[in-house]
């Protein structure tokens, strides 16, 4: 039964989450400040043959840096494609949010495909990616990450939240050594939250490393009807 509102305090409203927005207030918008996660620290896999792995990242990507954490996605094997556009939706969003930021180290086309791309190209950028992030794990290794910090610093000074986005896919397709990948998480500093997306099969190699695996599913595609990728919906 609802709780009758009549006789209610600003406390009891409080009490029983009131001020939520489902209790009928807008939350107001409030400005990004740097700040330091308190419970960050798990890795997270997102793999399926499912649309929305790294819309998914992405997401928690925007809503840490909502909240001033510094993000970095760092995506591998997406350097493009005819049926999409150079300059893409995600990344004008991300350069106009503080403390949030990416790379790409993808090769046009896709590994194996009859694209006209050189799949040791793909290889070679593959490598670069992981030595990248590497790097950035190492780096953030080296920072404090229970403190905030610079929202306009470079990745290289620490990160709270580290998106690898496709990184499952190019160790499917053994560009990047699986172990290679467990050994990577398992350097990971206690404190940086990791992302990880991609691939149609299942990372079994990686799940008991991980602390939230989401198996993304397709059931209906409008690609499987010849729908090409979209503006504003694909990229």
């Amino acid at each position: 039964m609802r709780a009758d509102t009549r006789m209610m305090t600003d406390t009891d409203r409080d009490a029983l989450g009131w001020n939520t927005p489902g209790g009928g207030v807008t939350p107001e918008a409030r400005p990004i400040d740097p700040a330091a996660p308190e419970e960050f620290g798990l890795v997270q896999l997102f793999w399926g043959d499912g649309k929305g792995k790294t819309t998914a990242a992405m997401g928690m990507g925007f809503r840490a840096a909502g909240h001033g954490f510094r993000v970095h996605m760092l995506q591998f094997m997406k350097g493009g494609a005819d049926s999409v556009e150079a300059v893409r939706g995600e990344y004008n969003a991300i350069a106009a949010m503080p403390g949030f930021s990416y790379e790409n180290t993808g090769h046009y086309g896709w590994h194996g495909m009859a694209d006209g791309s050189e799949d040791v190209d793909h290889a070679a950028d593959a490598e670069a990616g992981f030595e990248r992030a590497e790097e950035l794990i190492a780096a953030a290794g080296d920072a404090d990450l229970t403190e905030p910090l610079d929202l306009d610093a470079p990745p290289e000074d620490g990160l709270h939240m580290l998106i690898l986005d496709e990184l499952l896919y190019a160790a499917d397709r053994e560009l990047v050594d699986p172990e290679a990948v467990v050994e990577l998480v398992e350097t990971k500093p206690d404190d940086l939250e990791l992302v990880i997306t991609g691939s149609h099969t299942d990372p079994d190699y990686l799940v008991d490393h991980a602390d939230l695996v989401t198996h993304v599913g397709k059931e209906k595609h409008p690609i499987d009807a010849g729908q090409r990728a979209r503006r504003g919906t694909e990229y």
